[in-house]
């Protein structure tokens, strides 16, 4: 029955999508640009006037291109961009120069040759709960909704967008709840079920529904009146232990009293070079191709997050300044442009980023410049960071050591607002690739922003050419900017029980 329910709202949405479809006259708008990743690329780099561009490093150790893992060769442009160094040359020295003259040429660097700009023309979002239900995540009694935010395409209509988020809330804390926005793919906890009264009503109603259907199931149902053909599941075990540090960051929030919101990046843009023309992006651009300095896939998903927080903003259920942003590999470098660029954010876990994300873009250590900008990952980043894999172009040849900006100031544009970067090990599979060693130097890096706002860092020095790593399972969590190598792989999940109680220290 769930199944045919379902199927049949499934074919309702299809014929009313279908209908709402066939009454747009397509010719009064322009015609909608189908490329492949490679044409989309290949147009990008016309309009940049690049002829040919470098390839990536391999990951494979064996092959004759292999990433560099030498310590020793990884700097070839040592001295980083300067935070407190204005573009006219002068120095700045007071928390109003960085607000009103550093800090706004450092986000206008990134948005032109990184991330992209948002364009002005970015859609309002109507949001509509779909589904709220009571329910139990292991022990814990939550509010469960499914909310989706429909984009205003009426200046394109050939194009929609319709984010998709779940919103858990525990039900045992009093008043409104800090909240996790976590990037990934939203399912609702197990569905609360009926009663066994009502149970018994849906049985009842079943029994008489086949047996009209089938006249030998009336047979066999009286041949076992106490039979029931729908049955409850077990309910929540509240004889469990609680949740601890092995329990799914989820159940980890929520019994911390904390809520969470996983949020799905693709109903936002598609992670492929050939959606570019497609979602967000395309919306914005009437199904046409990207300009040099626009927003990329990663500057999307950070606007989509941005609008879930407008959404928890009018939320009873959700204290909006007390939200956090969250993810993992791409989506944690994701999570870094979100709270970087969206000074609503309270608080971010950014997990294993890599380049792009917390790691030094300049640095040449498994993932390079070249790895993002000519590869099927070009897509994340606005069309003008392929300027600095160019091999051959009308404007000479570029590399990362020429990018005005870098990583640890990507980090800086978060504070003094608290940051903890998080990382697994090699022999566990968080790759070497990332290069954990250029994140923390830019972490190290970042913190002399933080204590020019005055706010606690790593407790280091601000040398990330002097300061060392801290060994696995040794972080440095003292301040608002923290850092913790776990012995895990590719993800964040066993630096939950570090980063909930040093959230809640932080916001109290």
């Amino acid at each position: 029955m769930k199944k045919l329910f379902f199927l049949h709202a499934y074919i309702l949405h299809s014929i009313c999508a279908f209908s709402q479809h066939t009454s747009i006259d397509s010719t009064q708008y322009p015609s909608l640009k189908t490329f492949t990743a490679q044409q989309d690329q290949a147009n990008m780099m016309a309009q940049l006037g690049i002829k040919t561009l470098r390839p990536g490093p391999s990951a494979n150790e064996a092959d004759p291109n292999h990433a560099n893992y030498e310590e020793a060769l990884a700097n070839p442009c040592p001295q980083l961009p300067d935070p407190f160094t204005l573009k006219s040359g002068k120095k700045i020295t007071t928390v109003q120069q960085w607000w009103s003259q550093r800090r706004p040429e450092i986000v206008a660097d990134f948005e032109t040759e990184v991330y992209g700009k948002i364009p002005a023309n970015a859609p309002a979002i109507q949001w509509t709960t779909k589904i709220t239900d009571h329910e139990f995540v292991g022990r814990i009694p939550v509010i469960a909704r499914q909310v989706i935010g429909v984009a205003d395409n009426s200046t394109y209509p050939l194009i929609d967008v319709r984010i998709n988020m779940v919103v858990v809330v525990p039900r045992n804390v009093k008043g409104p709840v800090p909240l996790l926005i976590m990037f990934g793919r939203p399912a609702l906890p197990a569905p609360a079920q009926p009663s066994p009264e009502d149970m018994e009503k849906i049985n009842a109603a079943l029994k008489e529904l086949l047996s009209k259907n089938n006249p030998e199931l009336k047979q066999i149902f009286d041949k076992y009146p106490a039979y029931a053909p729908a049955t409850r599941l077990p309910g929540p075990n509240f004889f469990a232990p609680p949740p601890n540090g092995d329990s799914p960051p989820t159940e980890q929030l929520l019994a911390a009293g904390w809520g969470y919101c996983v949020l799905d990046p693709s109903s936002i843009q598609a992670d492929n070079g050939a959606g570019l023309t497609r979602g967000i992006i395309g919306l914005t651009n009437k199904g046409q191709s990207r300009k040099p300095d626009q927003w990329g896939a990663l500057r999307a998903w950070g606007w989509g997050a941005s609008r879930a927080l407008d959404f928890f903003e009018k939320d009873t259920l959700v204290d909006a300044k007390r939200v956090g942003i969250e993810g993992v590999s791409r989506y944690g470098k994701a999570a870094l442009v979100t709270m970087a660029f969206d000074q609503r954010f309270a608080i971010a876990l950014i997990g294993s980023s890599g380049k792009g994300g917390t790691t030094l873009h300049r640095r040449i250590f498994g993932e390079a410049v070249e790895s993002l900008a000519n590869s099927g990952s070009y897509h994340w980043m606005a069309g003008n960071y392929l300027k600095y894999a160019a091999e051959t172009a009308g404007f000479g040849r570029k590399t990362g050591c020429d990018l005005p900006v870098d990583s640890h100031e990507l980090i800086a544009l978060c504070a003094p607002r608290p940051v903890f970067i998080s990382y697994g090990i090699p022999e566990k599979g968080d790759a070497k690739w990332l290069d954990q060693n250029g994140s923390f130097k830019a972490t190290v890096a970042a913190g002399a922003v933080y204590k020019l706002l005055g706010a606690t860092d790593l407790g280091l020095s601000n040398d990330d050419q002097k300061e060392a790593m801290p060994p696995v399972l040794s972080g440095l969590m003292d301040g608002k900017l923290a850092w913790r190598q776990h012995d895990g792989g590719h993800t964040d999940a066993p630096n939950f029980q570090y980063f909930i109680p040093w959230a809640n220290k932080i916001l109290k």
